[in-house]
């Protein structure tokens, strides 16, 4: 009796252990497949671990270099030529200074004044209006010549020049190239006979003014008359015109 409840108890000790050796077993398995799990999955990155944009770079740069190919380059030379050529019209730009003005100064670089040692002056006799002439100045010389002003006029033996019609002041200097001409209409006497001391002369001296227009300026000119003019106090000159219609309008 005693010996078959040893042999039982010996056949549950066997089997207990033989039931832990395979719980043990299955364990060991079931790590050994997780490890095995654990090397062959890659973790997966946590939002914070991500990949920033620099490890982006390379993509971008190919991307960049095509942009470049594919025109960006061409724009960027046009903008840098623009600039230069922007750049080098401005330095190269007339001064304001010299620009022409509507105040009567200077119209460009050109500030040699007209006078007797580079023009020629005529005065000549016109229908219309009545009672009146037309000075003519031709440059002479071989440079540009700005004809100031108005021109003094003296007529015989006058102690005065003549009065200036103001309204005829054009909006700028006049210039002439040579070979070209300005003129000034001229009033000798009154139509309606208002005027006094009237006198005739077959003399005529014309005086030019300079830049300054502080009065005249440079050699005078002796024009010649063929015939004697008659003047009075109404004696009056406009300022030095472009055209003649111009300067016989006053």
């Amino acid at each position: 009796m005693r010996n078959r409840n040893f042999r039982r108890t010996a056949r549950t000790s066997a089997l207990g252990t033989a039931a832990l050796l395979a719980a043990l077993s299955l364990t060991a398995c079931q790590e050994d497949g997780q490890a095995a799990a654990d090397t062959s999955t890659p973790a997966t990155a946590s939002p914070s671990e991500q990949p920033s944009d620099s490890t982006k770079a390379p993509a971008d740069k190919g991307n960049g270099k095509d942009k470049g190919a594919n025109g960006s380059g061409a724009d960027s030379g046009s903008s840098s030529a623009s600039s230069s050529g922007s750049s080098s019209g401005s330095a190269d730009a007339e001064p304001a200074a010299k620009q022409p003005k509507d105040t009567g100064d200077d119209s460009g670089p050109v500030t040699l004044a007209c006078d007797g040692g580079n023009s020629k002056v005529k005065l000549t006799a016109v229908t219309r209006p009545v009672n009146h002439m037309l000075l003519t100045v031709t440059n002479t010389g071989s440079k540009a010549c700005n004809a100031y002003y108005h021109p003094f006029l003296r007529f015989g033996e006058a102690q005065a020049v003549p009065r200036t019609f103001e309204e005829s002041k054009p909006q700028a200097v006049v210039t002439l190239g040579p070979g070209e001409s300005a003129y000034a209409g001229v009033m000798t006497a009154s139509a309606d006979g208002s005027g006094t001391g009237g006198y005739s002369t077959k003399e005529l001296t014309v005086s030019f003014q300079g830049r300054e227009g502080s009065g005249s300026s440079g050699p005078s000119s002796d024009v010649p008359l063929t015939k004697a003019v008659f003047v009075d106090s109404t004696l009056a000159v406009t300022y030095w015109q472009t055209s003649l219609d111009d300067a016989l309008m006053y």
